[in-house]
């Protein structure tokens, strides 16, 4: 007979506590943005049903660090603010990896270049990137990331939609409009703290504190120092 469960095998929202906590990969998403009809828009795709991680949800490019990251070429680096931003929490090693990992993520998952191709190796152009805000998975997720959120023009990408099919539905899509597919808590709180941070006027977005979000929607500041 199996042993009951107790009540501290539970979440607050009565969800079971795994296990083991997974612990988090560090990942990076990129928010490739326009000036639309309709005021800003944002690129974004649906992930196919059969992804274990967050299926049948509109979501942005982007995906984890991999260990190539660390040693790819850039065809720029990154802006003085974007790798600060990136290295509060992470190595300087790590931190231009999860910039290279954002650029490598969207071209294969949408078939837009931020960069050049030399040999049929990507060449990323960091500069144009800056930084909006981090998230960690809850811990209750057998998968779990820390995600970085990068942002980018749309018209420092060049190429058109294809890439590995892993994203359905790609077009650019209204921030001030309800989206036609599910979002994630997650998403739907960063597509927030994007159409807020691009109100601001430029000069204020480059000393706006860090932002993170721990678990499903909980909004933190970084501690700086």
């Amino acid at each position: 007979m199996p042993e009951p469960m107790r009540p501290t095998d539970f979440t607050a929202t009565g969800e079971a506590r795994p296990e083991r906590v997974a612990r988090p990969r560090d990942a990076a998403t990129l928010l490739l943005w326009r000036q639309g009809a309709s005021g800003l828009e944002v690129l974004m795709g649906v992930r196919s049903v059969k992804h274990r991680f967050m299926p049948n949800r509109l979501v942005f490019p982007g995906g984890r660090v991999d260990r190539e990251d660390r040693s790819a070429p850039a065809a720029s680096e990154l802006h003085p603010q974007t790798r600060r931003a990136l290295e509060h929490r992470a190595a300087p090693r790590l931190a231009r990896a999860i910039a290279i990992a954002a650029v490598r993520e969207l071209h294969e998952e949408t078939g837009l270049l931020l960069g050049t191709l030399e040999a049929g190796r990507l060449h990323a152009e960091l500069a144009p990137l800056r930084y909006l805000c981090r998230a960690l998975t809850p811990a209750m997720s057998p998968v779990r990331f820390n995600a970085r959120f990068l942002m980018a023009p749309a018209e420092t990408a060049t190429g058109t939609f294809g890439g590995s099919g892993e994203l359905e539905h790609l077009a650019y899509y209204p921030v001030a409009e309800t989206p036609p597919h599910d979002l994630a808590p997650i998403t739907a709180r960063v597509l927030a703290e994007f159409r807020d941070l691009m109100a601001l006027p430029e000069p204020e977005r480059e000393t706006r504190p860090l932002v993170w979000y721990q678990g499903r929607d909980t909004r933190r500041l970084e501690r700086m120092g």
